[in-house]
């Protein structure tokens, strides 16, 4: 990718690349010669800062230009990212930093240093390799605490090319959108697909329902990729007579709610179109344009990428296959069989046609608001309260955060409000639970687990 950037800038120095649009910070444009000749400075830094190929390096700044700026230095010195949440807490990020083996936190005061150093000693850029390293991305694993994904520039390529060979065909005339957390997989990846394609990429601080599409406007937004409750909160807002006035020709989301899909369109009057993918895979399976009229709100996920294979095994778990997915989680046993086959964790089924359709998960995970959350985190937390003897943490379904986070606790003598705070202390808020219940026991079973299917049972039943 740094071949790229540097090809972009020596053809296009004063295209601009990136524009942020941040609240009370001067909006901030960056050409390509601009990111190239920075992150050149950046590397120089990191380099006299004792950074090596190889070495593993926590950014916790957030969405400004300085998370992308970073990212491609480290590339340069054959070093790789470990991105953190902003919102994180001192046991959330020890847990992270600790197991990714980080060299260096960069912070805004550690970039602040870093952008001010004068260059000292002569360094040299780190050979390529597409198999080299250049993500540690943590995300929630399936029964334990956060894993890191080991990303490598095949997987970002793969990726960023599926989705310019492929629906929905990204190309220099675009300009995309990108309001989640740069430390999520979803702007790093609109990064690189921008990069590729030559197209302009507009970053925002997050997603704000009631201005979302004043600034799809202002900036002429062609392509935006939403998921969790982000369509709901959209379709939520006061409808208004600008609603259709705008160039975007795709919009990708992931979990579409299907009664809301017709909707969707009608109102904003571009279509959308259901896609799927995970941290440790890519780009997967989506619709395309060819089928996606049949399909407004059945729920599909389309078809596999034209890079990726797809089977559901007897048990219903889908299963995926093809290049550009991670190498492995760090310090864990690798996750594929024999075959290179992936196991995602979820259970699918395929029509008559062969397209794919979620059928729910098999992951102990909460996802609040696109945020995922490994329940074992939060109870590991509560446990650590001196009052707290059993904890169980479970999603509650919610219909606009897609889950909300309820904690299942014994604990005489603490109360509610005692524990929020103690959470709070330690946790990102959105890991916080927000619904809590207080018990003289909790179902356990023959191995002493709380048994969590009879809570998952008893809030269906109440429901």
């Amino acid at each position: 990718m740094v071949d790229l950037l540097d090809s972009r800038a020596a053809e296009h120095p004063d295209r601009i690349a990136w524009v942020f649009d941040l609240p009370e910070r001067p909006r901030e444009s960056l050409t390509y010669d601009e990111i190239a000749r920075r992150s050149t400075h950046l590397a120089q830094a990191l380099s006299e800062r004792g950074v090596r190929t190889g070495d593993h390096v926590g950014v916790q700044l957030g969405n400004v230009p300085a998370t992308g700026l970073v990212w491609f230095a480290l590339m340069r010195l054959g070093a790789a990212i470990v991105p953190l949440n902003v919102r994180y807490r001192s046991t959330d990020r020890s847990h992270i930093l600790d197991d990714a083996g980080v060299r260096l936190l960069v912070d805004d005061a550690t970039y602040a240093e870093l952008s001010a150093a004068a260059p000292q000693h002569p360094w040299r850029e780190a050979p390529l390799d597409p198999e080299t390293v250049v993500n540690v991305q943590y995300t929630s694993g399936t029964t334990g605490r956060p894993k890191g994904c080991l990303l490598t520039h095949r997987y970002w390529t793969t990726l960023g090319d599926s989705l310019i060979s492929g629906h929905p065909h990204l190309d220099e005339s675009d300009v995309l959108l990108t309001a989640q957390p740069f430390h999520y997989v979803d702007p790093q990846w609109n990064v690189v697909a921008a990069l590729m394609a030559g197209a302009r990429l507009v970053v925002l601080d997050a997603f704000h329902p009631s201005s979302f599409w004043a600034k799809v406007r202002e900036h002429q937004v062609t392509y935006v990729y939403c998921l969790a409750s982000m369509p709901v909160l959209l379709l939520r807002m006061p409808p208004a007579p600008t609603d259709r006035d705008h160039r975007v020709r795709v919009v990708q989301c992931s979990a579409i709610p299907p009664a809301v899909h017709a909707g969707l369109e009608e109102r904003f009057g571009v279509p959308w179109f259901e896609c799927f993918g995970m941290t440790e895979t890519g780009a997967d399976i989506r619709v395309g344009a060819d089928e996606h009229d049949a399909l407004v709100g059945s729920g599909c996920l389309g078809r596999p990428a034209a890079h990726r294979e797809t089977r559901v095994d007897e048990a219903g778990q889908l299963w995926l296959r093809g290049p550009g997915m991670m190498l492995g989680y760090l310090g864990h046993p690798a996750p594929f069989d024999e075959d290179g086959w992936f196991p995602t964790g979820d259970l699918a089924r395929t029509d008559d046609e062969g397209r794919l359709y979620l059928a729910g998960r098999l992951k102990d995970m909460i996802r609040r608001s696109g945020e995922n959350i490994a329940a074992v985190e939060v109870e590991e937390v509560l446990l650590s309260h001196p009052a707290v003897q059993v904890a169980a943490v479970i999603g509650v379904p919610d219909e606009v955060r897609g889950e909300e986070v309820a904690a299942y606790v014994v604990a005489p003598g603490a109360d509610e409000a005692e524990l929020h705070a103690w959470c709070a202390e330690r946790l990102a808020p959105f890991k916080v639970p927000s619904i809590w219940r207080f018990r003289d026991e909790l179902p356990l079973t023959a191995s002493l687990r709380v048994e969590k299917a009879a809570l998952r049972r008893e809030v269906a039943g109440a429901s």
